[in-house]
């Protein structure tokens, strides 16, 4: 028969049921650190969500400058109109007009919902240069002759 290793309780306590190596302070360990951690990452979600939506605001500006430009360069006469309906709400236009090219410039400004606006509030834009087809010459109408 095998001796028992753990020495005897002293006379008058009762042996613990609880291992030795734990310690009963550490129950809500684990809660306390999951309090401090799920708003942080509540935080950063938000966060990762507006600069999504940032950046999709950004691509909608490349889209309205590139609309306008190409507008513009058909020689429609609100090119302005149709840049600013495909830009976000509240996009400023600025369509340029020179000899040979047409420049459109779209820039919208963009913040995020609530009392982050001021904080996290960016300005998006984008601009786009296209050759103006209503100023070509050529001998039939078209641009000259094709090379090649």
């Amino acid at each position: 028969m095998r001796p028992d290793p753990s020495p005897a309780p002293p006379r008058g306590q009762r042996p613990s049921a609880r291992p030795s190596g734990r310690r009963r302070g550490d129950a809500g360990f684990v809660t306390a650190e999951t309090a401090v951690a799920l708003p942080t990452l509540v935080l950063l979600a938000a966060l990762l969500v507006w600069a999504v939506l940032a950046a999709a605001a950004q691509l909608r500006c490349v889209d309205a400058a590139r609309v306008g430009a190409r507008a513009a360069a058909r020689g429609e006469a609100d090119a302005a109109g149709v840049a600013r309906a495909a830009a976000p709400p509240g996009a400023a236009v600025l369509v340029d007009l020179a000899s040979d090219t047409v420049r459109v410039t779209v820039d919208a400004p963009y913040g995020a919902p609530g009392r982050f606006a001021e904080v996290l509030a960016v300005r998006v834009g984008a601009t786009a240069v296209a050759a103006r087809e209503d100023t070509l010459k050529g001998a039939e109408g078209g641009g000259g002759p094709w090379p090649g």
